[in-house]
């Protein structure tokens, strides 16, 4: 729906790495396509780089792919860390190599079909060892400070702290630095090896441990918000029952299994696969991918979707789509791509870091210079001030606060069945002052239904007049008729004469007599249509009724009404809408007296009838105008121009169906129009929680800048102050994951 171009990378969400600012250009050379196909094909590859963590990298990386023959697209996806290449196999070897240059693993995504933890056990074994390395460090250098040889062992031991705990860290800034890059790992290279210059080794060493230990620590708890919706994943098993061809069930891994094969589920089994149940009745549960917490019946001819939980009884289905291609798999591949648009936030965040790390820089170069000339420090404490300055700027903190909540609210809205296609719409839904709905599947059922039966006439016993209706509708195949066989419910006699009236209704001989189910036009024709009758059919027809009669040759017998009655859950979303200050407009090509009805019983502000679909447009234009920001509320497929000019388009009832899941910038996978406030109200949670965030980081360095400059913060206190920064946006972010589960 929305340009391309204005899709930019996602922030990193992870610590180490991170740029105070990098380049707002998109990660994707190419659009993707939402869906969860592998890449494949000749020239085309995907590779993991497990320390990727940010968009610095990326553009380290791309940059370093610039220049290489036969390279003719890259694709970054740094949720996953990994990056698809488009290249013939010489030119991705020449790819891999000049990345691996760049001090970053390289692994084939064969190697691991998940994404891997961020760091193992073994990282957290170096880290502790350079934690306990720089305490010895510090203990030689407190209690024996004069002392020469003891001098030169606590040397060794920074040294050794600094190799197990900061050598990745320190190798790429100052390959960063000679690149003339200002990022992250810039900033502690830089303040690392000006400690060690000017005989600090001790605090240089603790710096480094510290500092790997709170990447550690913050990766795993970042991990929680990335890893989040991949947890949905599990939820499909990993085989299935596949009936065989001399009619035995096998065991079959779910990637193994074709689309066209005959499956089955026992009661209590999770569904494996997407599929179109053929035989069995059982009540399932669709939480997983639609967010219902009430089980939905299935019957031959239900979809069914992978992940969900069959409750009752024995189903066999029909397998639609690969495991790679299921609802659920879909879903999660949005996720991910959505991730890679930025919020508002996230961009302002960005440019402010853009300019922030290069100032940094240049006050603590005039600190060193400048110090000793204003406040009489020596050289040795100016140069140390500065130091401890770089160590506090850090802009670790305020980066990661906005991707971190961000994931977060993506992956609650997951959960609940609402499908956001990226963190710009995340936010924007916050702004939504006015809600344009179509009538027909979001505020009504979709299924016309039988609402009120009159039988008019004295001289035949109502249930014969009942039974000549289901006769009669039983015979034909108009939704309405069909509407009002099934609200009778009653067995059909044996017709004769049966005629077809195109436009109009049927005609037939039954018991003797000549009988015609009809509209109000055929009853006309027939002259049948007295005032009284008039007066019966006025009445259903202000109520947005289709009015349907039962005539002999003589006079009409009986009326039925029929009508597509709204959902059960469109009232309680409306009033939520309204109570959230949005204004509320029902848009349909039905006739105006059926959209009046409807929106009345609703509760919605306006309606509007008989509109094609230009007409949609222009409402949309006129609300946008009257009230600001706009969604509009469709099938995603019909109403696709208003869909597409609204600020925001959501689609309904979306889930299995691969158009309606392209269409939107909101999909909500079932048909609940609750999940609209509720994805309003996640919205200006989780802007409150970004605000919250750059608020905390800043003013956490705001006050240890004052104590570097006028106080006694050394370097591990400076480290400590940006680790706990960090960890406090984390957590706090993380709220909105926990919110989401809980709601």
């Amino acid at each position: 729906m929305k340009p391309l171009n204005d899709q930019v990378p996602s922030a990193n969400l992870g610590h180490g790495g991170c740029t105070a600012g990098c380049a707002s250009k998109s990660s994707l050379d190419t659009p993707p396509a939402l869906s969860s196909e592998p890449v494949s094909g000749g020239h085309i590859a995907t590779f993991r780089i497990p320390a990727m963590d940010c968009s610095s990298e990326e553009n380290d990386i791309r940059n370093a792919l610039a220049d290489i023959e036969g390279v003719q697209s890259l694709r970054f996806e740094l949720a996953a860390r990994t990056l698809t290449i488009n290249a013939p196999l010489a030119a991705r070897e020449n790819a891999i190599a000049a990345i691996r240059r760049l001090g970053f693993e390289v692994q084939s995504v064969e190697v691991s079909t998940q994404v891997p933890a961020t760091f193992g056990l073994g990282d957290f074994g170096k880290a502790l060892l350079a934690l306990t390395l720089a305490i010895g460090a510090e203990a030689l250098d407190f209690f024996a400070p004069d002392s020469l040889p003891l001098k030169g062992v606590g040397m060794a031991l920074a040294a050794a702290a600094i190799a197990f705990s900061g050598f990745s860290t320190y190798r790429k800034g100052m390959a960063a630095l000679r690149r003339g890059q200002l990022n992250m790992n810039t900033l502690m290279g830089v303040a690392v090896t000006g400690a060690f210059v000017i005989g600090q080794w001790p605090e240089a060493a603790m710096v480094m441990a510290l500092y790997a230990i709170a990447e550690l620590i913050e990766a795993r708890s970042v991990d929680r918000a990335r890893n989040a919706i991949q947890g949905l994943l599990a939820l499909a098993p990993e085989s299935a029952e596949i009936r065989q061809g001399d009619g035995s069930w096998q065991e079959t891994p779910a990637e193994k299994v074709t689309i066209g094969a005959w499956a089955r589920v026992k009661p209590g089994g999770r569904i494996p696969l997407d599929g179109r149940v053929i035989s069995g009745n059982s009540a399932v549960n669709q939480a997983p991918v639609t967010g219902e917490s009430i089980p939905v019946d299935k019957a031959a001819g239900d979809l069914i979707f992978a992940g969900t939980i069959n409750e009752t009884g024995m189903l066999e289905f029909e397998v639609t789509a690969a495991a790679n291609n299921t609802t659920l798999a879909r879903i999660i591949h949005a996720v991910e791509q959505a991730q890679s648009t930025r919020a508002p936030t996230q961009r302002f965040v960005d440019q402010f870091a853009e300019y922030y790390t290069p100032a940094v820089f240049v006050i603590a170069l005039t600190i060193a210079i400048l110090g000793p000339w204003f406040f009489g420090w020596t050289l040795i404490q100016a140069i140390y001030k500065a130091l401890v300055l770089l160590v506090i700027a850090c802009p670790c903190a305020l980066v990661i606060a906005t991707p971190v909540t961000v994931v977060s609210g993506l992956a609650a809205a997951a959960r609940r069945g609402i499908l956001i296609k990226g963190g710009v719409y995340l936010e924007e839904a916050r702004k939504l002052r006015a809600v344009a709905l179509d009538k027909t599947g979001t505020i009504t059922e979709g299924r016309p239904r039988l609402v009120a039966t009159e039988v008019i006439t004295t001289l035949e016993p109502e249930a014969r007049v009942l039974s000549w209706a289901a006769s009669l509708a039983g015979h034909s195949d108009h939704p309405v008729s069909k509407a009002i066989a099934a609200g009778l419910n009653l067995p059909e006699n044996g017709l004769t004469d049966f005629t077809a009236l195109p436009g109009r209704g049927i005609e037939a001989r039954l018991d003797g007599s000549k009988l015609i189910l009809g509209n109000h036009r055929l009853i006309e024709d027939r002259g049948l249509c007295g005032p009284e009758i008039e007066a019966r059919l006025a009445v259903h027809e202000n109520q947005g009724r289709t009015a349907t009669l039962l005539a002999n040759e003589d006079r009409v017998l009986a009326i039925f009404a029929v009508a597509d009655t709204i959902k059960e859950s469109s009232r309680e979303a409306i009033t939520e809408l309204h109570g959230l200050g949005v204004v509320s407009m029902m848009l349909t090509g039905d006739n105006v007296a059926t959209a009046g009805a409807i929106a009345a019983q609703a509760g919605i502000d306006d309606a509007r009838g008989n509109l094609l679909p230009e007409d949609k447009l222009s409402a949309i234009e006129e609300l946008r105008r009257q009230y600001g920001s706009t969604a509009m509320t469709g099938d995603g497929i019909n109403d696709a121009p208003a869909l597409a000019r609204a600020d925001i388009g959501v689609a309904m009832g979306a889930a299995g169906t691969d158009t309606a899941m392209e269409a939107a910038d909101i999909v909500i996978m079932n048909d609940d129009l609750r999940r609209i406030p509720e994805a309003i109200r996640l919205s200006r949670r989780t802007h409150a929680v970004l605000w919250q965030n750059i608020l905390l980081a800043l003013g956490i360095k705001v006050v240890f800048l004052g104590l570097a400059l006028f106080g006694n913060a050394t370097m591990w206190m400076a480290v400590f102050a940006d680790m706990g920064a960090s960890l406090l946006v984390v957590a706090n972010g993380l709220r909105v994951l926990r919110a989401g589960a809980s709601s």
